[in-house]
Formats: structure tokens, C-alpha cells, sequence
């Protein structure tokens, strides 16, 4: 006999209009909320209920799949088919699914921190000479936005010459502005295996290749890169070699060596993505100062202190080529917001832009401490000052699949194929442990993660 009642099933089934699979697993949630179905609650076998329903075997195998799909039962060879419970899912901000895909730093619930910010850049709005922060200024930056660019790199770059820097909107801007000025169309760039997808997007747009570099735990290839430059002759290597997006990996210090070693060999121009390195408080040499004559290097506060902050650094090798990339970059975004680029100047003097970027690199660590425990014994790849991870997918789930699974449930994340450049993702996701989140909603989702991950549904294995 079924484990359940279910005669108000069978009058609802013969008043609905829908589809009988789809009205069973409204049922299903029905009766969970109603309390007649409580977790763990045993399920009648599919051919149990079709007798019991009067239905056939198929229609009742699809009622719970789409029960399964909807994350409301479980079933496992040799223990039946069992209420899994409704889990609160959380909500997906305006429907865009942005809360773990878009990689950007926590917002610390930090009243005094915000009101620091409120202060300064009230009083700058106060002082400053509005007029001139609305007109066309010459591109990299004033004076002094360059000379505190230099200040602000000469903690990963010693001896950074304001002549060197340029200001401009973004480290995305700097990147398109650097593939169009080092590759034309059919040539090709080298970079991670995995890489940041806006590299791609610039890539396809521009019609330049990418040459994908295989990952190992140290870092890209270093043998890889040299059979490229002797192969398809790149005309520049990109790496985000600190906190890399999407893998966490942090390139080593020997690692760097051998890939500044072959650029050199080879004169192939660096192009060097730091956004992260703020955030690590020990960091190994950066490219820039093992290849300086070739290395771009570039910084910005998107990743460090918020996205809405565009301002990026770019310095380069020295200030011949900043000029001409400044012509680059003009054609591509004119300026930089003279405003904004006020604000980060003005955040960066008064010690504001340090204290955010300590209160997020602290943050960061909490977050990833929950993490750590409520996926611990699940694969995953992070570092203690980063705010997002990567999970290798070591159950039977499918990378498409359980993505889709976890946004029935609140939670959005970026599949593998979104940093691929060699046509051969792996079985990950990555996830955001920043953004708009709170912490509690941080650790909310890591639990619906957790979960997911220990309880794998297979709605596509069920016969339909």
C-alpha cells in the first residue's frame, strides 16, 4: 500500500485542466506546505501510484521528475522515493540571477566605514570645481589623478613613474584598448585555459584569437607558451595571475619567472590583469617587475573597493608606450569621468580607499571561512582574502544541470564554459561570495549549495 493518502489527489487530478504529472507535483508542494507531507516522508512507488491514481506508469514517472526538478523529493536505488522538504530559496534580484555570478566584492555592514565614505566625498563635492570636472579633459587622468595612480601601484610596483600611468574607466576599457592596439583581426593572444570571459568577449569583437594555455596548480604553462611563440607567433600573453578569475589560483613565484623568461626570449608583450592583487596581503613579484620593458600592468577598484568605481591604472612599460596607448584608449572611451576619477583620487589621498579595501579583505576572509565549512569534503578551490571559488563538480550532477537547479532555488552561478578558451571546459562552476549579499544570505546559499551537491537529483534520468 502507498506510504500516503492520497484520495484528495485522485478528486483533484479529475477537476484539473493541466497536464496530470504537472498537478502531481503541485500536489506535492501543496501538501508540504500544508503540513500533509512532512520530510522523509516515504513515496509511493511509481507503479503504486499509477494504480492508486489510475494513471499511467509514464505519466506518473514524469510527475516525479518534475517533483525532483523542483527539488521537492529525492529517490535512491534500494531506499524509495522520499519527501526531500521545501527549502527557502532566495530571491534573484529583479530576476537577473546576478546574486553568485557577477564576481564583485562584499559590501561590509560597516556604518562607520560609510559614513567615512559619505564625508569625503561630501566634502570633495563641497571644494571641487564643478564646471571643470563636466569638461573634456586630456586623456590618462589629470596631474595629480596620475601622480595618485602612481602612489596607489607603488605597493605592487616600486619606483612607478606617474609619466608610466594612465587613468582610465575600468580595466576592461585598458584591456580592449590594449588587444586592438597589440593584435589585429586573425592574430592571435595567449591566455589561461580559463580566463576572465571579458577577455573573450573583447577577443571575438575585435576578431583576435585566444590561445588557450593549460592550467596546472602553479600557473599556466610556462612550456605551453614557449611552443606557442615558435607556433602561431602570439602577439601578446595575457594573465590574471593573482586570485585568477575563475579558479582562485594564485601563479607562483617560479612560475612567473618562466613565463617572464619565454616573453622575453621572444619579445612578446605582457599584459599583465592584477585586478585582485589589493586584496592578498603576500603576494609573489608581479611580471611587471621581472619583464618591465614589456609588461602592461594594470589595477583598478572594481575588484577591491566596488564595480561602480570606474577608475583604473594601467602603467606602462615606459612613457613612450603610455602615450600610445593614450591614443588607443582615446579612441576607444575618450576619457575617463574626471568626477570619478576625483573621487578615487580623493578616496586614495585621505587613506578612505585603503580602510574599504582592509574592511572587504576582512570580509572576504569571514565569508570564505563559511565556505570552507559547509562545503568541506567537496573539492573546492579558494583563497582566504578572495570573494569567489571554484567548485569542481565531483558528483553526478552535470554542469548545465545543477546550475539550473540551484536558480529553481534562488541561487544563480557561472558555468565553466563562460572561461573556457579551449573549446574543453571541466565539470565547475564559480561562485560569488561578495556582491549585495549579506552574510547570513552568503551563508544561506552556501547551505542550498551544500545541499545540492550532497542530495543530486537526475531529472534526466527518469523515463518520460
Amino acid at each position: 500500500m502507498p506510504a500516503i493518502k492520497t484520495t484528495h489527489w485522485r478528486r483533484r487530478l479529475a477537476a484539473s485542466d493541466q497536464p496530470a504529472y504537472l498537478s502531481i507535483a503541485d500536489l506535492i508542494d501543496e501538501d508540504l506546505k500544508s503540513g500533509r507531507l512532512a520530510p522523509r516522508d516515504r513515496l509511493p512507488t511509481l507503479r503504486e501510484l499509477a494504480s492508486e491514481l489510475q494513471l499511467n506508469y509514464t505519466t506518473v514517472a514524469r510527475a516525479y521528475a518534475e517533483a525532483r526538478r523542483r527539488g521537492l523529493i529525492d529517490s535512491r536505488p534500494g531506499m524509495g522515493t522520499h519527501v526531500r522538504g521545501l527549502r527557502p530559496a532566495l530571491p534573484l534580484r529583479g530576476g537577473s540571477g546576478a546574486e553568485m555570478t557577477m564576481n564583485l566584492p562584499p559590501e561590509p555592514d560597516d556604518p562607520a566605514l560609510l559614513a567615512r565614505l559619505h564625508e569625503s566625498a561630501a566634502a570633495l563635492l563641497a571644494r571641487a570645481d564643478l564646471y571643470a570636472l563636466l569638461r573634456y579633459q586630456d586623456f590618462g587622468g589629470s596631474a595629480e589623478d596620475r601622480d595618485t595612480g602612481a602612489e596607489w601601484l607603488r605597493a605592487r610596483l616600486p619606483g612607478t613613474q606617474a609619466a608610466q600611468v594612465l587613468v582610465c574607466p575600468g580595466i576592461h576599457s585598458a584591456l580592449t584598448a590594449l588587444v586592438s592596439q597589440l593584435a589585429r583581426p586573425g592574430e592571435a593572444i595567449c591566455a589561461e585555459a580559463l580566463t576572465y570571459p571579458g577577455l573573450k568577449a573583447i577577443a571575438t569583437q575585435l576578431g583576435v584569437t585566444l590561445h588557450p594555455l593549460p592550467l596546472d596548480d602553479e600557473g599556466p604553462s610556462a612550456a605551453a607558451f614557449e611552443q606557442a611563440c615558435r607556433s602561431v607567433a602570439p602577439k601578446a600573453l595575457y594573465l590574471n595571475p593573482t586570485l585568477q578569475n575563475p579558479t582562485t589560483l594564485t601563479v607562483s613565484r617560479a612560475r612567473r619567472e618562466a613565463l617572464a623568461d619565454v616573453a622575453l626570449r621572444y619579445s612578446i608583450p605582457i599584459i599583465e590583469d592584477d585586478a585582485y592583487a589589493m586584496l592578498p596581503r603576500e603576494v609573489p613579484l608581479p611580471l611587471a617587475q621581472l619583464a618591465p620593458e614589456l609588461t602592461y600592468y594594470l589595477s583598478g577598484f572594481s575588484k577591491c573597493l566596488g564595480a561602480g568605481l570606474r577608475s583604473a591604472y594601467v602603467r606602462a612599460p615606459n612613457e613612450r608606450l603610455a602615450q600610445r596607448l593614450a591614443g588607443a584608449l582615446r579612441a576607444t572611451t575618450v576619457m575617463a569621468s574626471p568626477i570619478t576619477n576625483a573621487l578615487a583620487t580623493r578616496w586614495v589621498r585621505d587613506g578612505s580607499a585603503q580602510a574599504m579595501l582592509e574592511t572587504i579583505r576582512a570580509e572576504c576572509e569571514a565569508r570564505q571561512a563559511l565556505a570552507a565549512r559547509h562545503l568541506a569534503g567537496h573539492a573546492v578551490w579558494a583563497q582566504p582574502e578572495g570573494f569567489h571559488l571554484w567548485l569542481p563538480l565531483a558528483s553526478s550532477w552535470s554542469v548545465v544541470e545543477f546550475a539550473s537547479y540551484l536558480r529553481t532555488q534562488g541561487v544563480a552561478v557561472v558555468a565553466s564554459a563562460a572561461f573556457a578558451t579551449d573549446a574543453d571546459p571541466p565539470d565547475a562552476v564559480r561562485i560569488c561570495l561578495g556582491g549585495p549579499l549579506s552574510r547570513a544570505d552568503c551563508e544561506h546559499a552556501l547551505r542550498l549549495i551544500a545541499d545540492t551537491l550532497d542530495h543530486p537529483q537526475h531529472p534526466h534520468a527518469t523515463v518520460m
